[in-house]
């Protein structure tokens, strides 16, 4: 049995190197010209609950494993290749769109939080969103939003989104009752 490729795999590809692109841009904005890196503390208000302000995680999630050293970092490299790899031949196969796009902003996320880790050795943080001093987030990057952002749309559409049951007229026509 051959698997075909996913109808929506050009547009998939398309959307995960424009989240990427999208994602390393941000971060050179925030490291050339306003050059927060070089001013430790600093914060730029855009909004009155949102900041830019310089953060280097060598962790994952919530900074776990940041204090790992080189051989953690390599491995962190190795295994989120491993998982855009494995994001990206799913995509190859998806065949429903909304799929497709939560998957190509989880790709397209993934890498560029790892070629941040291969670059820095670490990825580049920045974007604080807050409300007064409650932060329902660490420092995070566009990357950060869009694997976020497509993880919840693949549980929302996992959730929501099931597949109809066939109706009693559709089985009495599958399998043809004798008598």
């Amino acid at each position: 049995m051959t698997a075909t490729r996913s109808p929506h795999l050009r547009f998939g590809l398309l959307l995960a190197a424009a989240a990427f692109l999208l994602d390393q841009a941000t971060k050179w904005v925030v490291t050339v010209p306003l050059s927060l890196e070089t001013q430790p503390g600093a914060r730029i208000e855009l909004l009155p609950i949102f900041n830019l302000q310089w953060a280097e995680n060598t962790g994952i999630s919530l900074s776990m494993f940041a204090d790992g050293g080189e051989t953690v970092r390599w491995i962190l490299v190795a295994v989120t290749a491993i998982v855009a790899a494995a994001v990206a031949f799913w995509m190859t196969r998806e065949k429903a769109k909304g799929d497709v796009i939560a998957l190509a902003l989880i790709l397209g996320g993934a890498i560029g939080n790892i070629l941040d880790r291969i670059r820095f050795g670490y990825v580049v943080d920045f974007a604080d969103l807050h409300f007064g001093t409650f932060r329902p987030f660490l420092i995070f990057n566009v990357a950060d939003a869009c694997i976020t952002i497509g993880v919840l749309l693949l549980v929302a559409r996992a959730l929501l989104l099931r597949e109809k049951a066939p109706s009693a007229a559709e089985r009495s026509t599958d399998g043809a009752a004798t008598d």
